[in-house]
Formats: structure tokens, sequence, C-alpha cells
């Protein structure tokens, strides 16, 4: 049950006995912090004390007066105009009801108007492999993209492979000069060629294919060979990490597609035809101060390159016209001067700005036995996706990535992650779902039909009051683009249920009903933590 909107419409409705109509949205329910304030308030009275020229504490008074009292076991108002609700147990009977029969589905919103969200994350160039800060972003993209899905909206999860360019012939050359290498040849790399060991791997794989055929052809197709050989095994190795990492994609898009029928050209034309852009030194800029920027931005270079922006217009704008609501870019916090200046070339085609969200990923640092790890052991340079989950288990850096919000720094402990102690929160969940399944695996026989409302002990009311809780959590963690919400939640749930599982004899008691009641309470406790680990990409574990 939605207990959130259940007491909202309850309050709608009393609201319109005294002729006064408020939206849905309008109507704000928080949990009380001190249970002797009831279970939920709500502060639409004070909220509204001057549209209705009223005194608050009067309209809660009338509000009290002519509310539906089904499932309330009290209802008041305190201070200068808040109502506190307490709920009765009938409520959070038929909470354990509805999950018992629905299980997976329990918490799933569906929308009558589906909105169409394109999510884009990582997106890293195929030029080497993912790395920690590449790892964040796929955790926390992947976890929107499921909670969004939870929330009732349709979402296709997609990469942008920028494989045209600049950095990709580097690529090419890059691999190239390896290939060489391989054959004795002395080579020079220049700072802006790629040194990373996986280049020197890409290039073992293609003597391999070819042996020295390549160095019998013209230079140029040489490289043009090793540029797609190598974009393509290094696309396929990402591919691997982020399966590995538990994360999906439904669209891999490609610059190169992008480029083709003359897109850019003619996404040039109408930027002149519609005065948005004007020369400067040779180079064509864009006019994006007129609109969100601080500045005007070049997207034609004086030597009629593209900057990597202009490429960027066009492919936000063939998400657009592929029929997406909404757009989500998941960037590095570098990024930060990029939201507005794709926000004004938005608006220049007469989308909203608030069309795009851009959620920004800051920076992690990684400790182990108290120091900082920066550099991989393995080859002396950045720490790869694959290092760190052999390090620390991907159910480890999938919950700790997003446990904080994606906007602030992050300082991950291996050694903590490894921990198996209440103060490992993934261990600390993990062993709430494996203890209660434990117990369910022990009575396969018992029946779950009981009577729930003798479930009245303040560990088992604590614990299905958070169950209650669980359809506004996704609401919240959708609207708020915040995975780290449903880590919030996963850690008060599993501190329920471990205080219920200590303190409450689940099996064993005399009374039967209180046995099959107890029985259920956990199984709906154990599926609700397990569709909330599923969420942010981690699995249960069914004993440890």
């Amino acid at each position: 049950m939605n207990i959130e909107i259940l007491l909202k419409k309850k309050i709608q409705d009393a609201l319109k006995k005294i002729n006064v109509k408020v939206l849905i949205k309008d109507i704000e329910i928080v949990s009380s912090k001190d249970n002797s304030h009831g279970d939920y308030a709500c502060n639409i009275a004070l909220k509204f004390a001057k549209l209705f020229q009223r005194n608050p504490r009067d309209i809660a008074n009338d509000i009290v007066k002519n509310i539906d009292r089904s499932y309330l076991e009290k209802i008041e108002v305190a201070g200068p105009g808040f109502i506190n609700f307490s709920l009765s147990n009938e409520v959070f009977a038929t909470t354990i009801k509805e999950i018992l029969q629905k299980k997976d589905r329990y918490g799933q919103f569906s929308y009558s108007h589906k909105k169409k969200i394109n999510l884009e994350f990582v997106s890293a160039n195929p030029t080497g492999y993912l790395h920690l800060g590449h790892a964040r972003g796929a955790a926390v993209g992947d976890s929107l993209a499921r909670i969004l899905s939870k929330a009732g909206y349709s979402i296709t999860r997609e990469y942008y492979v920028n494989d045209a360019g600049n950095q990709i012939n580097n690529l090419g050359i890059s691999t190239f000069l390896r290939y060489k290498e391989l054959f004795g040849h002395h080579i020079e790399l220049s700072q802006d060629m790629y040194h990373g060991f996986e280049i020197i791997e890409v290039a073992k794989k293609i003597k391999h294919e070819f042996n020295d055929s390549l160095l019998n052809i013209s230079e140029s197709e040489a490289i043009e060979i090793c540029k797609n050989k190598a974009k393509n095994i290094l696309l396929d190795i990402i591919k691997k990490d982020l399966k590995d990492f538990n994360v999906r994609f439904d669209v891999f898009t490609f610059e190169t597609d992008i480029r083709k029928n003359n897109s850019i050209e003619k996404e040039i034309d109408y930027l002149k035809h519609n005065n948005l852009v004007y020369e400067q030194d040779g180079a064509l800029v864009l006019k994006t101060s007129d609109f969100l920027d601080d500045k005007d931005r070049v997207i034609v270079k004086s030597n009629g390159e593209f900057t990597y922006f202009m490429p960027d217009i066009v492919y936000h704008l063939d998400k657009l016209n592929r029929g997406f609501d909404y757009l989500i870019d998941v960037l590095g916090a570098d990024h930060h001067g990029y939201i507005n200046r794709m926000k004004s070339v938005l608006e220049m085609h007469g989308y909203s700005k608030d069309v795009l969200n851009v959620s920004l990923i800051q920076m992690v640092r990684i400790f182990k036995d108290g120091s900082e790890m920066k550099l991989s052991k393995r080859t002396g340079q950045t720490i790869t996706l694959r290092e760190l989950c052999e390090e620390a288990g991907t159910d480890a850096i999938r919950y700790f990535f997003v446990n904080r919000s994606a906007n602030t720094h992050l300082d991950f402990d291996i050694n903590l992650a490894r921990e198996q102690s209440a103060s490992n929160p993934v261990y600390y969940a993990q062993y709430a779902y494996a203890r209660l399944n434990k117990v369910l695996k022990s009575s396969p026989d018992c029946s779950l039909d009981g009577d729930y409302l003798l479930l009245n002990n303040s560990k088992e009311i604590d614990l299905m009051k958070i169950l209650g809780e669980y359809y506004n959590v996704i609401k919240n963690a959708a609207n708020n683009l915040e995975p780290y919400l449903l880590t919030a939640y996963i850690q008060k749930l599993a501190t329920c249920i471990h205080a219920f599982y200590s303190e409450c004899r689940i099996v064993g008691n005399e009374n039967i009903n209180l046995t099959r009641s107890r029985l259920a309470l956990a199984k709906a406790s154990t599926i609700v933590l397990k569709n909330s680990l599923n969420l942010i990409g981690v699995k249960v574990l069914e004993k440890m």
C-alpha cells in the first residue's frame, strides 16, 4: 500500500467537504522523527493558511473533523497547525498482503502516459579500458535506469561511441606504431599518442591476425586498419567489463553514424539561416551567450575541423528526433560548463531547457590499508574497472559508488568493502536478507496466511512501517535522480530487519497464527530488500 498516497487522498477528500480544492501534488506527507508524534505528519494547513485567509489550526481542525478515519488509529492537530497521523495495524497488515501478492512488482508505478527517457551514461571513448571515473558513472547511470523504470518511465539506456575525430585517429597511429614495434622497429610516441599497455595488447592481437602484412601496404592504409581493429577490440572489452559489472545498454550509437548524410553540415546551415552563428578569426562561433551560456562557443575551427561540441549537438537533436520526451546525460564533473551550452542549443531549436537533465559525477579516491591508491600496481597507470572489481567485488563497488549523492566526492575504502561486519553496509544488508532467508527455508511447509494484526511488537511495527515507505522512496529517488536515496532506505530496512530478528521469535511460538504472521513479515521483508538491492545492481546472498 502506498501510504503517502493513502493519506494525501484522505486529506484531499476532507478539504473537498469544506469546499477547498487542492492538487495531490501540493499535499506533503513526511515521516515523523519522533514516534510520540505519530507515524506521519502534514503541513497543508500551514502551507495554505494565507490563501485560505484562515488560522492554520482552524483549517487543520476542519480537516481532522472531516477526514475518513479508516486505517487511522489516531489523528491530531499539533503546534501551529501540523496534522499528525498514527496508523492502525490494519494498514500494515494490508501492506504485507500486497507485498506477498505482488512480489517483485511491489513498488512498481504505472503511469497512463509513459514518458520516454533517453539515459546516456559511461560513453567512454574506445581508446582504452574503463577506469575508476567510468566505474562510478556506470554504477550511477545503471541504477538510475532501474529506478526510473520502477517509477513507471520508459527508459532507453544509451552509450555514445566517439569513433571519429582526432582521438580515434591517434588511436590508429598509436596502435600501428606498437604493431611495428613488435617486429623490432624503433618507435617514438608523441605526447598526444596513447601510451597505455592496452594498446600493446591490441597490437599483439592485430599481429596475430595479420602477421607482418600491414608492413607491406601503404602506411595510411595500415593505420586505417589498425584504427578500426583497435576501436572494435577495445569496445568489445568495454562491453564485457560493463556486463560483468552488471550494467547493460539498449543502444550503442556511433559518432560515425551521426556524421552520415551530411547531418552536421545541415545543422550548420540551420544555424546560419537563423542567424545563430558568426565568424571570428576564420572560425564559426555559436551564439550560446544569447541563451543560457556564459560565452559563445566555437563549433568549426579556423582550419575547418569541427570541435567536439558540433557532433554532440547533432547527436542530442537526433535523440529528440527519435521521439524521446526527456534526455538525461550522466557526465563527469569536469563537464559542468557543458550543460548550459547544450541547453542553449536545444532552446535554439524550440525545445525547453528542461528537456535535458545532466547528472554530474564527482571523483572517487580509492584507499587500501590506510593509503590512497592512485595507480594500478599491475600497470603503473590508472586503476581499471576490472582491477577494482577483482580487488573489492562488484556488489561492494556498485553499493558504495551510489551510497553518496553523485555530485559529492567519494572515498572508497577497499578494506571496509571486504569487511564482514555491521560496519560494511553491503555486508549488513546482504546478511539481513540471508538471516531471514534461512528461517524461511527451514519452514517451507508453514502457511504465511496468519493474523497480521497480531504483529504489534514495536520492532514488528517499525519494520512494517519501513516496508510501507517503499513507494515513496522510489518516487523521490526517481524525481531527484539520486540513487543514494535507495541505499539510505536499504540501511534503514536492514536495521529494522536485524532488530526484528533479534527481538521477535519467528518460529517455535505456541501461537501458530503468530508464527505464520511473523514468517509472512519475514518473507515480505526479503522481497522488498531484494528488490531494493536489485535497483542498485547488487545481488542478495541466499546464505552467508
